[in-house]
């Protein structure tokens, strides 16, 4: 990948890391509730997903999944379902005290299913490999390139998100501020989970 290709596609992987969505929701959400450090994990699960996602994007697996309809339409189903409900536990449970800890585990199999079951997530990976990646060049010599700086950039991303959260938490502006931000946080995935369950499958019209 020349210096020139990889600019661009660190550019791209800005915007699309930065872009706020259900991910930014929920590390912002978890930065205000449990701190900074006691959120990471959150953001592990991120990574995770995004590494995963890349793998299958050098195969080529992201590009048969968005070739059908079916399989998208499927996702697009189960991540709307997923994201509404928890945005009506969220906006439910707004004014009840939430835990002072929570398990690692559960905060990354969380995340990791919010990162995960998005379908668009599919389709931004495949713009950036069938944008960015040299034909004539072996797609190994460029993954030692490509990988580090999305994860690297998408760690900063949500890493920023959590300490955005976090601050908020810490700024402990009021019981009345909290439960409105926590419940605002509850409306944007439902809102989300509406977006995606109408949202026209890539390719589609």
């Amino acid at each position: 990948m020349t210096f020139e290709a990889w600019t661009i596609f660190a550019l791209f992987w800005v915007v699309f890391v930065t872009t706020p969505g259900p991910n930014a929701v929920n590390c912002i959400s978890n930065g205000m509730t449990y701190g900074f450090w006691r959120s990471l994990p959150a953001v592990g699960a991120i990574l995770t997903q995004a590494s995963l996602f890349l793998a299958l994007s050098a195969f080529g697996v992201t590009a048969l999944l968005a070739a059908s309809e079916t399989a998208f339409q499927i996702a697009k189903l189960i991540g709307a379902v997923f994201l509404i409900s928890l945005g009506v536990r969220g906006w439910v449970k707004a004014k009840t005290p939430p835990a002072e800890t929570l398990a690692a585990g559960s905060m990354y199999w969380r995340a990791l299913a919010i990162a995960t079951i998005n379908p668009k997530s599919v389709a931004g990976y495949l713009a950036a490999f069938s944008q960015f990646v040299q034909p004539d060049v072996a797609i190994g010599e460029q993954m030692w390139v490509i990988v580090p700086t999305a994860l690297t950039l998408t760690t900063l991303s949500y890493c920023t998100y959590t300490a955005m959260g976090a601050g908020l938490g810490r700024a402990a502006i009021g019981a009345v501020f909290n439960v409105w931000f926590r419940r605002f946080m509850a409306v944007c995935f439902v809102v989300y989970g509406v977006l995606l369950g109408v949202a026209q499958t890539p390719g589609r019209t």
